[in-house]
């Protein structure tokens, strides 16, 4: 699905990202200064789905950023720990020589990528200290086990853990898969003691979030032009724009 809107898009795809031999996708806005500013987007558990968050990630480089998605699986034998982890370490070690930001940018994710993306800033020792610039959360649940990390969030937050940074979060009314009320649960967790949290919640549902719907016969979501998920594209990308600081970014956190 091509962006209607912004700079035009650039993409590199099959980058290996490391020992794992597992692949990412480059989405770059044609013609952007350098350094652009820069997203790591995860996908859900459906194993080596990268190619789902094309819609989102090609709207999010239309707004200006370079976007990264890679593969991982969550069937792996450490639920995807390993991929997320190596996938972060080559963003930011190669996002330079990509045209982007690998010291300050922003982690997000959807569905079992958003607890996995919080979890590295609740934990940032996993990652030598590092913590991203933001994280955006889409459709995410908080209560279970963060894939990178073994631990929930909201347990993390409970234990006085502290992100460090901004967390923004968008979630459909019409979600069936992954229940709004898990990012209501986080907001109310964040705003406690004060931190810096957002919280959006576009009519669509799971898959329409992303720009996407799913399809039964083909068991995984694919895009879509419903103007629901249209509609909320544009408005995760919106998210991802501002909280990676893009010049181009339009409305989003409220």
């Amino acid at each position: 699905m091509a962006p209607d809107m912004g700079m035009a898009v650039e993409t590199e795809r099959g980058l290996v990202y490391g020992p794992s031999g597992k692949q990412l996708d480059v989405y770059r806005p044609a013609g952007a200064p350098r350094p652009a500013p820069t997203v790591l987007l995860w996908h859900g558990i459906g194993p080596d789905e990268r190619d789902v968050l094309e819609p989102l990630a090609r709207t999010a480089a239309a707004h200006g950023l370079l976007a990264l998605v890679p593969d991982w699986r969550s069937d792996a034998a450490d639920a995807g720990r390993a991929h997320l982890l190596e996938s972060l370490a080559f963003v930011r070690k190669g996002a330079g020589g990509l045209g982007g930001d690998g010291e300050s940018f922003v982690l997000a994710g959807w569905s079992a990528g958003a607890g996995a993306a919080l979890g590295v800033a609740l934990r940032p020792e996993i990652v030598e200290g590092w913590r991203p610039r933001a994280v955006v959360g889409v459709a995410g649940r908080y209560d279970v086990p963060a894939r990178t990390t073994g631990t929930a969030p909201l347990a993390d937050l409970a234990a006085g853990r502290n992100p460090g940074v901004p967390v923004h979060l968008v979630h459909g009314t019409r979600d069936t898969v992954v229940d709004a009320r898990y990012s209501r649960d986080l907001t109310e967790a964040l705003r406690a003691p004060g931190r810096a949290v957002t919280l959006q919640e576009p009519e669509t549902d799971h898959a329409g979030v992303i720009m996407t719907a799913y399809d039964p016969a083909a068991d995984r979501c694919v895009p879509t032009t419903a103007e629901h998920a249209t509609r909320a594209g544009r408005m995760v990308a919106g998210v991802l724009a501002e909280a990676a600081g893009s010049a181009t970014g339009v409305g989003g956190a409220a």
